[in-house]
């Protein structure tokens, strides 16, 4: 635990002007983001009497070691730099709002040829016009079947589009009048990107006039007597408005808005966001967030909108779905100052944006609706974790005192050896804080000094690299003396030569555009130290992992090694392994982890091995690319057709030269060529095409 008074900027240092702040803890993790308005007087209350702080501030300011801050002009840029950090840098004790699920949305491909209508998740595509999101698939694909009688745009993927389009057959859609079938010519591209366009307007809320229009046209018939086409049409009517349905008015002056509530209490809140277009609920979200630092309803609402509209721009109204910057934003609270936040909304949206509090009416009464979601949406959130929460605190208690360990092991790295009867032999790291899996510092390692099949010297290389690297991280910032390490880490497969450490203090006041770019500022792969280091293997696997640590003077670390045979717990130096009970919460844990690093271990084996099965001799020819190595077996045919070409043959392909076409036939002529293929049913000799 840090003293904040041993890394306290001196007095007069700090600046009186908008900025940005940053806390780091030992290791220079960034651990802490904000913003003020008066950079001096906001870090100066965290150096106040420690009885003082609130206890979530009173654990950020012990566990940092240094502060630095970089000035900007004025709150906007602080809150747009504030955004970008925390997205950068993920900080422990900043306000994260988490989705309790991943929400799907309807999305419409306008980027492709044949625009498709499907469900999509994760972030959002450039070209793409989204709708949603919403709170369940099946909600979509109803919506989606009733539309499609009356704007029969193309659903299905590109394999069955292609393959639909060479056997000259639509699919079943296409044949029950569900799709325009453009993979057969029924429809232009321009025509089905005109019923795409006016799937999008319709779904944007803009409904009146294609009913409007539709009832002409089955008077039109009926009047005509064509009443099959009549019926035909009041059916579309129909089916259009059991859609709408789903979507009732709730605002009656036909508003894009979107309306934040947050639920919360002493440790946690939850935020909920009704996306409302033309006066429908067109999309709803809600996260989930831990409250580490000591905010109130008006921070946690500041936050949610940095969240929401960070990474939207241009006008929600223009873009036809949920994303974008609306028109009004309603909130239970005002940010204090909220001038900064409504210009940085305004910005974003290109045109004036209302950030208020409604105070009666259908926006007030929606509000109240929203509010009881959140609270809901809290109560349901806790009800699930609560178990997970003592289960996991359960299990590293559990661990740490099964292995005798000083504190429970929050940080948790795993390593498991994987290769085909010795080929391809490769390294898997997983990485488990507070029991749950951080798969962004997943490493993956290639074996390089071992050849063969030995588990045992390669978890030696692994370990090795894996700290090495920790240590120049360490050296970069102090911490470690560069004596005590001498010529070893320039040996390392993966060390490198020791940079000098740049000059600590504040960080230099420069433009915000240019702060995230610092290398220094950057998060280290492998510069955060974890408790427990955790082997796939036994007795062998756990004394090469410890004489890997010995050897680089890391006495810090503890080490174990989960047995698969009969799920025993090594320890380094102990002739007798730890039985945990087949009930232990612990042993669950381990096991997790350890499978964990068995899958992601395997996924990169098998990568490996399929792309050097895949490999071609001339992906050995220096400086021949994939464009002339494409030119030369189109030309040829095959690899055996032109390792049997003369230089002056292989010459003649556009774009060889005689130097490369010399450089082709002796890397061909080197290399080996592979023993005949046989038909396994038949015995037969396969001749190489």
């Amino acid at each position: 635990m840090a003293d904040p008074s041993t890394y306290r900027p001196k007095p007069g240092e700090i600046p009186d002007s908008p900025g940005v702040y940053r806390f780091r803890d030992e290791h220079r993790r960034v651990i802490y983001v904000g913003k003020a308005k008066s950079l001096r007087q906001r870090l100066n209350n965290y150096f106040q009497d420690l009885a003082g702080l609130h206890p979530r501030t009173r654990t950020m300011v012990t566990t940092a070691a240094s502060v630095e801050w970089t000035v900007v002009s004025t709150e906007v840029e602080a809150l747009q730099l504030e955004y970008t950090w925390i997205q950068e840098f993920a900080p422990r004790f900043n306000v994260k709002y988490r989705d309790d699920k991943s929400y799907p949305s309807l999305a419409v491909t306008m980027n492709e040829e044949f625009p498709r209508v499907q469900v999509m998740r994760g972030p959002k595509k450039k070209g793409v016009r989204y709708f949603g999101p919403y709170g369940q698939a099946w909600a979509i694909r109803e919506t989606v079947d009733l539309l499609l009688r009356v704007f029969p745009v193309r659903t299905c993927s590109a394999g069955v589009f292609k393959r639909s389009a060479q056997i000259g057959r639509p699919c079943l859609l296409g044949y029950i009048g569900k799709c325009s079938a453009p993979c057969v010519g029924r429809v232009t591209p321009e025509e089905h990107r005109e019923l795409a366009e006016e799937f999008c307007d319709f779904m944007a809320g803009h409904t009146g006039s294609y009913l409007r229009r539709l009832e002409r046209e089955m008077q039109e018939a009926a009047e005509e007597l064509e009443y099959e086409r009549a019926a035909r049409l009041r059916d579309d009517i129909d089916a259009l408005k059991r859609a709408m349905e789903k979507n009732a008015v709730v605002l009656t002056d036909a508003t894009d808005a979107d309306l934040i509530a947050v639920a919360e209490d002493e440790l946690e809140a939850a935020v909920q966001i009704f996306h409302v277009r033309g006066g429908r609920v067109r999309g709803q979200r809600g996260w989930v967030t831990d409250k580490v630092e000591e905010v109130g309803t008006a921070e946690l609402v500041e936050h949610a909108l940095q969240q929401l509209y960070g990474a939207e721009q241009g006008d929600a109204s223009a873009g036809g779905g949920s994303g974008g910057v609306p028109k009004e934003v309603l909130v239970p609270a005002l940010p204090e100052p909220v001038e900064p936040i409504t210009q940085w909304l305004t910005e974003r949206r290109g045109a004036q944006v209302s950030l208020r509090i409604p105070q009666r009416g259908d926006k007030r009464a929606l509000m109240e609706t929203v509010n009881r979601n959140a609270e809901h949406a809290l109560v349901l959130h806790k009800t699930k974790r609560a178990s997970d929460l003592t289960t996991r605190s359960r299990a590293l208690e559990e661990i740490a005192e099964a292995l005798d360990l000083d504190s429970a092991p929050l940080r948790i790295e795993c390593f498991d050896i994987s290769h085909l009867q010795g080929d391809d032999v490769v390294a898997s790291m997983v990485v488990f804080e507070d029991g749950l899996a951080r798969k962004s510092e997943y490493r993956r390692f290639q074996i390089k000094s071992v050849a063969g099949q030995d588990d045992v010297r390669s978890m030696h290389e692994v370990i090795s690299r894996r700290f090495r690297r920790y240590l120049v991280e360490k050296q970069k910032t102090g911490e470690w003396p560069e004596e005590e390490l001498g010529g070893e880490l320039e040996s390392g497969p993966e060390g490198g030569t020791p940079q000098p450490r740049p000059a600590t203090g504040p960080a230099p006041e420069q433009p915000a555009q240019g702060a995230t770019r610092d290398e220094e500022g950057r998060p280290k792969k492998f510069a955060y130290p974890p408790q427990l280091v955790v082997v796939d293997g036994g007795q062998p696997q756990v004394a090469a992992a410890q004489a890997a640590l010995d050897e680089l003077g890391i006495d810090d670390v503890a080490v174990c090694g989960l047995a698969k045979r009969l799920e025993e717990v090594w320890l380094p130096g102990e002739s007798d392994p730890v039985v945990l009970p087949r009930s232990s919460e612990g042993l669950y844990l381990l096991q997790r982890v350890r499978d964990e690093a068995h899958r992601f271990a395997i996924r990169y084996q098998r990568g490996k091995r399929g792309k050097r099965l895949r490999g071609s001799p001339l992906d050995a020819v220096p400086g021949l690319g994939e464009t002339r190595k494409k030119a030369l077996l189109k030309h040829f045919g095959s690899v055996k057709k032109l390792r049997a070409a003369s230089v002056e043959e292989i010459s003649q392909v556009p774009g060889v030269g005689r130097k490369t076409a010399e450089t082709v036939a002796a890397a061909l002529s080197q290399a080996a060529p592979p023993g005949p293929a046989v038909n396994t049913a038949t015995g037969e000799i396969v001749e190489e095409e």
